[in-house]
This record gives C-alpha cells, structure tokens and sequence, in this order.
C-alpha cells in the first residue's frame, strides 16, 4: 500500500532549523530541530556557516520523517530570517561565514544607500537598513575585496537552501523585493543602483530566476532526497522571508490585519490594499507576497533577546531558574519599581532607523531587586513593541487586529505586558511556529495552483487562536512608563551614538554562542 502524501515545511531560524510534515488537512504529523553555532568576532558582527545549517535540516528532517512514518512528501517549502547572506564560489560552497541578519557591521553603507536617492528606494523609506544584502555586499567588497571578487553568489539563506535541494538558482519575489530593491513594477533588479554604490556587479552575482512566493521551482534532487531520507516527487515552491510568510498562518493577509512574531526579536507584518509612503515603516513592498497589494513591515532587532540577557547572563540566572524569576516579576505591580529598560541591545529597526542606539537600564538603586529589574526589561520591550505599531497608524497603516506568536506564548508576563502597554486585545495564536505552518500552506499551494491559490490554502491551515484581553487598571501606569521610554530614548541617543563609536568599542572580547539545545531554542529565534 503507498504511503500518503506529507508536505515538508523548513524553517531555518536564528539559532536552528526546524521541520515539519503536515497531512493535507494541516495536521502535524512529524517535527525535528537541530541547532547550530553562532559566532561574534567583533561588536555589531554576527556570523555562521551555511554548511551548519544544511547539516541541521538534514538532521532535522531525518527526525522529522522518521516520528511521521516516512510519508512520501509531495511538496515542499522553506523559510528562514532575511538578510542572513552567504557568500558562495561557482559549486555553491562558502568562502567565508555568513552574515547573519542581525549584524550591523554596513551601516556606514546604509547610509550611503540612502544618500544616492534614487526612486526605486521609495519603497524602502529612503535606504536599505543595516541588515539588508545590499550594504552587507558593499561591505564586502570594500573590506574583503579578494572574497568579493571571488564569490560567484552572494545570496540569502532561503537562496542556499533552495539551491542544497533543488541544484537550481532561484530567488524568492519576497526577499528581492523587500530587501534587495526588486521593483516588480518597474526595472527589476536595479542595476544603476547597484553600480553608484560600488558593486556593479551584484546583480550577477544574485540569483537571475524570481520566482511568486507559492509558484513552483523544481523537485529536490535525487541527491538531496537522498540525504534528507525522503521519498516522493517533493516540488519546492517559492518561500521566502519567515515572519513576513506567518500572514499566511493567521488565516491570509488583509487589510488591518497584523502579524507580531516575538521571539529573539520581533517582526510586524501587514498588508495594504493601496501604497503609503512614510519615512519610518519599512516598506511598501509591491508585490511581495499578494500579487496587486503592498507589504509593509517593521521590527525590533532585539526583544526576546533582551529578556534573555537580563535573566541570564545580567542576573545570573540559569535558564531552569527563569521560570521563578519571571513569577516573582509578574507578582510586581506594573510600572511602580522606579526603573526604565531601553531595547535597543543592537540598535532601533522601527520607527528610528538607527542601529547605533544602546540598551539602557535607568533608575537602578542599592536596593534593586532582581525580580525588578527583569519586570522593567519585560515593559522596556512592551514599550518597544507600541512605539512600532503607534508609527504604523501614524504613517496611515491600518492596524485593527493584531495576531502574535513566537516565543512570548511560553512567557505569561511577556504576554500580558504586551497587551497592557499596547491597550488593545490580542490575538495569540496556537502553536509554536506559524512559520513552519506557512510553509505547509506554500507547499500545497506549489502543488495546486501556484501562487494564485496561496489564499485558499492559507484559509484550510488557518491555526485557532485565543484572545488576551488588556487589563484597563494598568492604562494610566504604562502611559506614564511609555512617556518616560520615549524621553528617555531621546535623551540617551546622542550618548549612545558615541559610545558605539567603532573607536570606543574595539575593545571588546570576540563571543562565541554554542548550539542552543530544543529546549532553549523553542521560543527563541522569530
């Protein structure tokens, strides 16, 4: 008797991969994970080894096939964080580490990006941001020329991993046009850019096929079947960027609608019928996803990140222990500790675009407890998460509900914070990664109609969802807290802006972060 037909979905996230296959009704029925390393040799500097990340979505596949019963898998699809850039010679091997999607070493090129003005920037809010391929790629050429110049791709993540399955160069339309200035309406690829800012041949060096998210790219290769232990014609269909797919886990984009992943960092996500153009939201990316609409996004670099630290390595406290911390926080009334946290632990994304501004802890005493401490971060983040979706409604992006996932489902303080300080009820969805759930949706939209029917598939996985509702006694609190966090911010920036001086900070140790293990990288990478 032949085996049903599974869909694999690949999530490649910040600190491993995960996978999934689902059954055509959307339910799962096998799951891996494997980590890998990443590597801080300078301040503002992220890297890892695209080879670790093959051999995690191997590993995690071969679990994840062998929990589901080997299925034969009809359709595949990946995701993984944008920006992370690999640099690659002409067999697709790296000639160096890539660059992860929160390193923040371009950002004298960014700034050059939007001093060109050319139009096609108008759909970036003026500039590419710090973490985007293009200033990475001038970084390279101007600090490791010899490896620029070698490099035959220089790619994004989801680029490599399609190329590891399928032998086939295909990019996904999502990230061209969100992060690489692909204007589908106009030029494509803009070549005149890329030449004023010093890398004339990029467009090269980039994958020449763009490719719907949802359409069809080719099956995997026997060779890759091979390695990942799946059987099955396994179509790739285009993916893309991991929190920019989780609309299609919500139940589709719409008008209104909102996507808040919060896990490492925090992604926001929305769709609008017709383009606005604001200076401090990133985007309107036509296109991107939905064919005739307009994608608009926004971040914080760091957030659940920011917990972490505080409770790890801040106050000493071993992961197993966090749980107590976290309850003796929440056990706190909110906003009355006399403290105040800045996350900007690796720059401001939205609304400020400055990724030289620094975390802060104000107000701290002799007498600051831990549990003080971690509860001022927790609102810190919260204030950060509201400052991004205020500049949304003020930059005329609807926001009328607001679905979240990620990591803050595991922290109930995180959870509830958030919904205070934003005054609006949440939308938590079920699950722990819509982002794989996404995939699922992709793959069987790959397998039917193509991108055409990606709003009929999301609408069969959409995942249920439980609604947090803000408690109305803290309004007046976190209003207050709120003010204080954007004085604050005001106040701290031009400091902050000196301290991050590359002539003050070179100083510091070079970090190297081991492979998380399930456990610690369940609620971690967004």
């Amino acid at each position: 008797m032949t085996p049903p037909e599974a869909l694999l979905a690949i999530d490649l996230g910040t600190e491993s991969a995960r996978v999934a296959l689902y059954a055509g009704d959307g339910t799962v029925i096998g799951e891996g994970q494997s980590g890998y390393p990443t590597r801080y040799p300078h301040p503002g500097w992220a890297e890892q080894d695209p080879d670790d990340w093959w051999r995690a979505v191997v590993n995690a596949t071969g679990a994840a096939v062998a929990r589901a019963g080997s299925p034969r898998v009809a359709g595949v699809a990946v995701a993984t964080t944008a920006s992370t850039v690999a640099v690659l010679d002409a067999e697709g091997r790296p000639l160096r580490p890539a660059l992860l999607w929160m390193d923040s070493r371009a950002s004298a090129e960014s700034e050059r990006t939007a001093a060109t003005g050319h139009p096609v920037l108008r759909y970036a809010g003026g500039g590419d941001a710090v973490e985007w391929l293009v200033p990475k790629a001038m970084w390279l050429a101007g600090h490791e020329p010899h490896v620029y110049r070698a490099a035959d791709r220089v790619v994004e993540a989801v680029d490599y991993l399609v190329f590891r399955l399928t032998g086939t160069w295909a990019a996904s339309r999502m990230n061209a046009v969100c992060k690489w200035n692909h204007d589908p309406l106009g030029a494509g690829l803009p070549a005149d850019l890329y030449a004023d800012l010093g890398v004339p041949d990029l467009r090269a060096k980039l994958p020449g096929r763009i490719v719907a998210v949802g359409d069809p790219i080719a099956p995997v290769s026997a060779a890759a079947r091979a390695e990942l232990g799946i059987e099955g014609e396994a179509v790739v269909s285009s993916g893309g960027i991991d929190a920019h797919l989780s609309l299609l886990a919500v139940g589709g984009p719409r008008t209104g609608r909102v996507s808040v992943v919060s896990g490492t960092s925090t992604a926001f996500v929305t769709e609008i019928a017709e383009p606005v153009f604001p200076p401090t939201v990133w985007g309107p990316y036509p296109d991107a996803l939905t064919a005739g609409r307009w994608l608009v996004e926004g971040g914080q670099v760091t957030s659940g990140s920011v917990l972490t630290w505080v409770g790890e390595q801040l106050l000493g406290r071993p992961r197993a222990e966090l749980p107590g911390l976290i309850a003796a926080a929440a056990a706190l009334p909110p906003g009355e500790h006399g403290l105040l946290v800045l996350d900007y632990f690796m720059g401001n994304r939205t609304p400020l675009r400055d990724p030289r501004l620094r975390g802060a802890i104000l107000g701290l005493t002799a007498g600051t407890r831990p549990e003080e401490v971690y509860r001022a971060a927790v609102e810190g983040v919260a204030y950060g998460t509201r400052q991004v979706l205020d500049s949304f409604v003020a930059g005329g992006v609807p926001v009328d509900e607001v679905f979240i996932s990620g990591g803050i489902r595991h922290n109930p303080l995180w959870l509830r914070t958030t919904a205070d300080v934003l005054g609006r009820p949440l939308h938590l969805v079920r699950g722990d990664n819509l982002t794989l759930r996404a995939c699922a949706v992709i793959a069987a939209a790959g397998i039917g109609g193509g991108a055409d029917s990606l709003a009929e598939a999301a609408a069969g996985f959409a995942p249920a969802a439980e609604l947090v509702e803000p408690d109305p006694a803290t309004r007046d609190l976190h209003e207050r807290g709120y003010a204080d966090y954007l004085a604050a911010t005001a106040a701290t920036g031009p400091v902050a802006h000196r301290l991050s001086a590359p002539d003050r900070t070179r100083a510091a140790a070079p970090q190297a972060a081991p492979a998380p293990t399930p456990a610690a990288a369940r609620g971690g990478a967004r």
